[in-house]
């Protein structure tokens, strides 16, 4: 009897191909359960973790009623944020800043002084600078909230029940230890 048939198979009972797909299924089982990897978020492995404070600053945002949107976040202890399209849950909200709307405008002497913008159309615009805190992973790269890297110019969306908006940021803080 020969080893191999005229059709492929081992002793005329099985079939080189099922041989080897059987060696295949064999090697992803093993590879899943006897070697998993690494798995897991960034946020994860072993590391320091610190509080931050991380300020955004929001322009131009075009609202029907901006005191009001003003004093929501104000009031508002946390708020939830996706970081680079990743969303991460509740971070708290320490500090709301409006910032004024003004324009320069030259003086006769060739002095420039800044004046608030007089254009009706900003009645329904705000800026503002907001104070996010939250612990990250402390890495050689810098802060991770979540499983995302923050750094200055990082987009951050916040979104609360009656809003939702881009930010970008523009100062990132690492504490020492509870602040």
């Amino acid at each position: 009897m020969a080893i191999l048939d005229a059709k492929g198979r081992l002793f005329g009972k099985i079939s080189l191909l099922d041989i080897g797909a059987a060696i295949v299924i064999l090697m992803v089982l093993v590879g899943i359960f006897i070697f998993p990897g690494t798995g897991g978020s960034v946020a994860q492995v072993g590391g320091n973790t610190k509080p931050v404070e991380v300020d955004v600053m929001v322009r131009g945002l075009t609202v029907s009623d901006p005191e009001g949107l003003f004093q929501t976040l104000k009031e508002a202890e946390t708020t939830n944020v996706i970081i680079r399209n990743q969303p991460h849950g509740e971070v708290g909200i320490k500090e709301v800043i409006k910032l004024p709307r003004s324009q320069a405008v030259p003086q006769p002497d060739g002095t420039v002084k800044s004046f608030p913008d007089p254009r009706p159309e900003l009645d329904y615009t705000i800026d503002l600078l907001i104070t996010l805190t939250d612990d990250a992973l402390i890495t050689d790269n810098g802060p991770v909230v979540g499983n995302s890297p923050v750094k200055i110019g990082t987009q951050i969306q916040i979104e609360g029940d009656l809003y939702n908006f881009y930010t970008s940021t523009v100062g990132v803080r690492i504490l020492d230890g509870e602040g």
